[in-house]
């Protein structure tokens, strides 16, 4: 924080003998201060207007003074030419153990990152196979893909068979009971009727069948997805 300005030549020139201030009659201590805030640097290989820090404490007792006096000599006026000082920041030294710690972790989230990008990449060694090996993985898993389709036909398959044998003993009972109706005075039961419902029934037994062995695939597909 600023607590000093740079005086300009008027302020100096000012409080020089014979200057703008000396018919004021300034109070000893304050031009005392004055002149060795002016003079304290003064000399040496130092810049001129590091010589000349006036403190804003003295500038304020300045202004207080004239304004008591009632005098025409404004302190903006004396101020021209003159900066405000702005001291250099001084950074305080780093911790020696929180720099070590913040860069052990930027070497953590850098490998962190590093294995997400590298996560699908296949490492092939010559040593453990290498591209056989890969081959080897592929082959396997189109045998698995494979058997899969044809344990799905299979199972449809069986399950229409299954299901069309099976009704013959449904309809033939059916059948049997028209017949029976048809002696006692009621209509036979027109032909060709039976077998299409027959292949109706077992169509939708298998389409059940097919959609249950569907969701299982499509499940265990998932699980090996996110295992990847």
């Amino acid at each position: 924080m600023a607590s000093c300005l740079i005086a300009g030549d008027r302020l100096v020139r000012a409080l020089a003998p014979g200057g703008e201030l000396e018919p004021e009659h300034l109070p000893r201590k304050l031009r005392a201060e004055l002149e060795a805030a002016l003079e304290k640097h003064k000399g040496g290989d130092r810049p001129r207007a590091s010589a000349r820090l006036v403190p804003f404490r003295l500038i304020r007792d300045l202004h207080q003074y004239l304004r008591e006096r009632g005098s025409t000599l404004y302190l903006h006026e004396l101020l021209e030419g003159s900066e405000i000082y702005l001291p250099e920041v001084v950074k305080p030294p780093r911790n020696p153990e929180l720099v070590a710690r913040l860069e052990k972790i930027k070497i953590q989230l850098a490998n962190d990152e590093y294995k997400r990008i590298t996560r699908n990449v296949t490492c092939q060694d010559s040593r453990h196979g290498g591209i056989l090996n890969d081959l080897g993985k592929e082959v396997r898993s189109v045998k698995a893909v494979v058997i899969t389709i044809f344990n799905f036909i299979v199972t449809v398959a069986a399950a229409f068979v299954c299901t069309y044998l099976g009704s013959q003993y449904i309809f033939t009972e059916m059948a049997s009971r028209g017949w029976r109706l048809r002696a006692g005075g009621w209509p036979s039961p027109e032909p060709g009727v039976f077998p299409p419902q027959r292949i109706l029934a077992a169509v939708i037994v298998a389409s059940v069948v097919g959609l249950a062995e569907l969701y299982v695939m499509v499940r265990v597909m998932e699980g090996e997805l996110g295992e990847i």
